[in-house]
């Protein structure tokens, strides 16, 4: 599932081009705070717009463990 206030990576071949927050996440043309995998979204980066066919996305959670 990949999460909206989530981080994401672009790899562009090899290369990372881009990490940093998912800033929007949307379902068709509805705004979502998530979506399940294999499911069809549009995902907006922050601060990122150079997207080209073949990149690779990863995404990924930060938390906060208490010891």
């Amino acid at each position: 599932k990949i999460s909206r206030g989530g981080w994401a990576k672009l790899l562009r071949g090899k290369e990372q081009t881009f990490e940093g927050k998912i800033s929007s996440l949307k379902h068709f043309k509805e705004d979502v705070r998530e979506m399940a995998a294999g499911q069809e979204c549009g995902v907006g980066l922050e601060g990122f717009e150079a997207f080209e066919p073949g990149d690779v996305m990863e995404t990924y959670r930060l938390e906060r463990e208490e010891i």
